[in-house]
């Protein structure tokens, strides 16, 4: 099963909504990275198993393409959903995952939805 991790930035909640859709899913938080720049946060969610990272930093990107090159097989998310009450943001984000679940393609940055 593909390891996805939650940037520092997400809703902790999404966990167990990603676990719903069979997504093993764990947080920066917990894992200790919440300080770690985004290249080195690449770096070790790679070493860590972790396939895909979730992040609503737009700015991620840079740091991501160049974290790309080093790691192919790696994907980054950039979630563009607004932030809201966790309620409203769960409904938000499984409307917007119903209409296109999100699919995280190796070596890639992604905007979602």
């Amino acid at each position: 099963p593909s390891m996805w991790l939650l940037d520092a930035n997400m809703d902790v909640h999404l966990v167990s909504v990603l676990a719903g859709f069979e997504i093993f899913c764990d947080t920066a938080g917990k894992r200790g990275w919440k300080a770690v720049s985004n290249g080195d946060l690449v770096s070790a969610a790679v070493d860590a198993g972790f396939r895909c990272l979730l992040t609503r930093d737009q700015l991620f990107g840079e740091s991501a393409s160049r974290a790309l090159k080093l790691f192919p097989q790696f994907a980054v998310v950039v979630v563009n959903v607004p932030q809201r009450p966790w309620p409203q943001y769960r409904e938000q984000f499984l409307a917007l995952w119903r209409a296109h679940p999100i699919e995280p393609m190796a070596g890639q940055l992604i905007q979602w939805p």
